[in-house]
């Protein structure tokens, strides 16, 4: 018999990621509202709810931080910078949201969403629940068990992620979720002010876990460090065992789990819209309508949603395929293979403020890569290809007249991996000059540990698969 699922959320982790994915181009409406952190939720719990289609589901809140942790440790979380005022403004507008999708909402006055997450999880385990903790926050690894699972929502490049038993012992080379604790405890956490044992990170935790099992058997061993590292541990041992209290999440908050409580009820339609309308979120109401409303929902109970990205773009999907393609979507490339064409389209390249382009070569190698041709556009679904001619006059021809483009000052380049496409031009006497956009780079910075390839990329935010 299949278990039912329990997805609890949380929710603070989910809002702070929102808003931060937007940190560089913030998403401000006609208003002056900063409504970023609200996309930003709204777009992961929605895409929760199309992959999932969740039957229990609950998001859980901070109220007033940790109580207990505050009286074990007065400086815990003492270092945390002022929240953003544009986080505190999204939180009510977040709420409301909720009570109008009917998705019920967690919070306890004195104590973490971590910690009540962790209660419920455990008691809806005994009620023979599967429980997803659909949150970033590696900390929820220690809860994790045969019915327990880490929920990691998709992010930019990134897929979903979901941890059990065996995804954390390799992610953390322990041998039991529940020794994460020890190993969180002695590293510590800087964002949260836990102390940790001075000296030790990741590596030496893990070492340490693989080798004592836990921190109080650490304390009790540390005859046989040596060095600074030894001083250290045995002048803090306090700290040590502070930290792993700090670290623990509680399972005992005063909350019940009641299984009918968690019931995602029935959109309240006219509600929602209202917000998504006062928010401008335009395009989210479309998708909304087509899909999320209560007559779509039961509509399409058995179709796939369309994904909805970070960046508030609905991906076109074509019904019968889960990316667009060359074959499904409008468009115009041309093909730039005279002399003649090549002036024409350099009188638009040098009209433009900004454009993409690509270089076709021969070989990953920047240093044995022939130039085959080179793409350009600056215009949704309007694209060129200009091919470089084989014989050398026909050659240099071009390269001298592309020269005007790539070395014009006041012209913006955007490319992928723009390093390798500067490398090829320059074997070729044509410097890159101006101001350069790296999307490649761009996305590193926003998800470091997320796929930067382009076929990627296109999927994820385009919906659309490259031409093989």
């Amino acid at each position: 018999m299949n278990k039912e699922k329990l997805f609890l959320l949380d929710a603070y982790a989910l809002i702070f990621r929102g808003y931060y994915a937007f940190i560089k181009n913030p998403r401000i409406n006609s208003k002056g509202l900063d409504t970023s952190a609200v996309l930003g939720f709204t777009n992961s719990l929605f895409d929760l709810i199309n992959k999932e289609k969740p039957k229990y589901i609950a998001v859980a809140f901070d109220k007033g931080g940790s109580k207990n942790r505050r009286m074990l440790f007065s400086e815990y979380k003492a270092n945390r910078k002022e929240t953003p005022e544009a986080i505190k403004i999204s939180v009510p507008i977040i709420q409301n949201l909720l009570k109008s999708l009917n998705i019920p909402i967690l919070e306890l006055e004195g104590y973490e969403a971590d910690d009540i997450i962790g209660t419920i999880a455990k008691q809806a385990e005994k009620e023979s629940f599967q429980v997803f903790m659909v949150t970033p926050d590696k900390d929820f690894a220690q809860l994790v068990s045969k019915n327990i699972f880490m929920y990691k929502p998709s992010r930019l490049g990134n897929g979903i992620e979901i941890w059990g038993i065996d995804e954390v012992k390799k992610k953390f080379e322990v041998d039991d979720p529940l020794q994460v604790i020890d190993y969180l405890g002695m590293m510590g956490d800087s964002s949260d002010n836990i102390p940790g044992l001075p000296g030790v990170g990741d590596k030496t935790a893990k070492k340490f876990i693989s080798t004592y099992g836990n921190i109080e058997n650490l304390l009790k061993n540390t005859g046989q460090l040596k060095g600074k590292l030894k001083e250290r541990i045995e002048n803090n041992k306090h700290l040590g065992i502070l930290s792993k209290k700090l670290a623990t999440i509680q399972l005992d908050v005063p909350v019940k789990f009641n299984s009918n409580d968690c019931i995602f009820g029935e959109l309240n339609d006219k509600s929602v819209l209202k917000i998504f309308e006062e928010l401008e979120f335009n395009r989210l109401i479309e998708t909304y309508k087509k899909k999320f409303s209560n007559s779509q929902l039961k509509e399409n109970n058995d179709k796939d949603i369309r994904n909805i990205d970070l960046f508030n773009q609905v991906s076109e999907i074509n019904e019968d395929s889960e990316y667009a393609t060359i074959e499904t979507k409008p468009h115009l490339y041309q093909l730039v293979s005279s002399y003649f064409e090549l002036e024409l389209l350099m009188q638009l390249l040098e009209s433009q403020d900004s454009v993409c382009f690509d270089t076709e070569t021969t070989s990953l190698n920047e240093m044995e890569a022939e130039l085959i041709g080179i793409s350009f556009s600056w215009k949704y679904k309007t694209g060129y290809f200009v091919l470089i001619p084989n014989d050398l006059e026909g050659k240099n021809l071009f390269i001298e007249t592309l020269k005007r483009f790539f070395e014009n000052d006041n012209i913006e380049k955007i490319g992928q991996n723009i390093k390798y496409d500067f490398k090829v031009l320059k074997k070729y006497g044509i410097e890159l000059k101006g101001k350069l956009f790296d999307t490649m780079l761009a996305h590193y910075l926003i998800n470091p540990d997320a796929r930067h390839n382009l076929e990627t990329l296109s999927k994820n935010y385009l919906g659309y698969k490259m031409i093989p």
